[in-house]
C-alpha cells in the first residue's frame, strides 16, 4: 500500500510527520492538489468510516492531507478519491497525546494502515518517531477489532462502544 500526502506547509517544518516521512522514503509528497493520485483520502469529514472493505475494493493507494488543524476544514479536502473517516483513535504525538481524534498525518496513516491489516507497514512509517511506538499499544484494541470488522457499518458499531466508554 502506498502512502501519499497533501502538503499544505501550514506546520512547523521540524514538527512535520509527512516531511519526515519523506525523508525515509515512506511516502511522496505533493504540493499542488491535482498531482495527488486517486485513493482512499482519509478525510475526518467524510460521510462513512474506513473499513478492511475499503482495501478489499481493490484502491491500494492512501491519501492523506497534512495540515494545521486549525485550517483543516472540510473545504480542505477537495481530492479526487473514496473519502474515509478513521474511526475513534488516541493520538500518542507530544502535541496531542492521548486526545482522541487528532492524529498527526503519520498516526493517520499507521491507523488505516492496521485497519488494512498492514501492521508491519505501519510499524515501519513509525519507528522514526519516539512516540511512534505508543501509537500502536494505545490503540491496540480497537485497531486489531476495527481491522476484523467486514465494512464501515461494522466498524462504526465498534468506535460507538469507545466512544460510550469515553464519557
Amino acid at each position: 500500500m502506498e502512502c501519499h500526502v497533501y502538503y499544505e506547509g501550514d506546520d512547523d517544518p521540524e514538527k512535520c510527520t509527512a516531511r519526515r516521512m519523506e525523508k525515509f522514503d515512506e511516502a511522496i509528497l505533493y504540493r499542488t492538489m491535482g498531482q495527488v493520485p486517486y485513493g482512499v483520502v482519509l478525510n475526518p469529514h467524510a460521510e462513512r468510516a474506513l473499513s478492511p472493505a475499503d482495501r478489499e475494493a481493490g484502491l491500494d493507494t492512501l491519501v492523506a492531507l497534512d495540515c494545521s488543524w486549525e485550517s483543516a476544514e472540510a473545504a480542505s479536502f477537495r481530492m479526487n478519491g473514496v473519502h474515509r473517516a478513521l474511526p475513534f483513535l488516541v493520538a500518542a504525538n507530544p502535541v496531542n497525546y492521548g486526545r482522541p481524534f487528532r492524529l498527526t498525518t503519520v498516526e493517520a496513516l499507521a491507523g488505516a494502515l492496521c485497519i488494512f491489516d498492514e501492521l508491519e507497514h505501519a510499524e515501519s512509517i513509525l519507528e522514526p518517531f519516539r512516540w511512534g511506538e505508543t501509537f500502536l499499544t494505545l490503540n491496540e484494541e480497537p485497531l486489531r477489532r476495527y481491522s476484523e470488522c467486514t465494512d464501515s457499518s461494522e466498524v462504526v458499531a465498534v468506535q460507538e462502544e469507545y466512544l460510550a466508554d469515553e464519557e
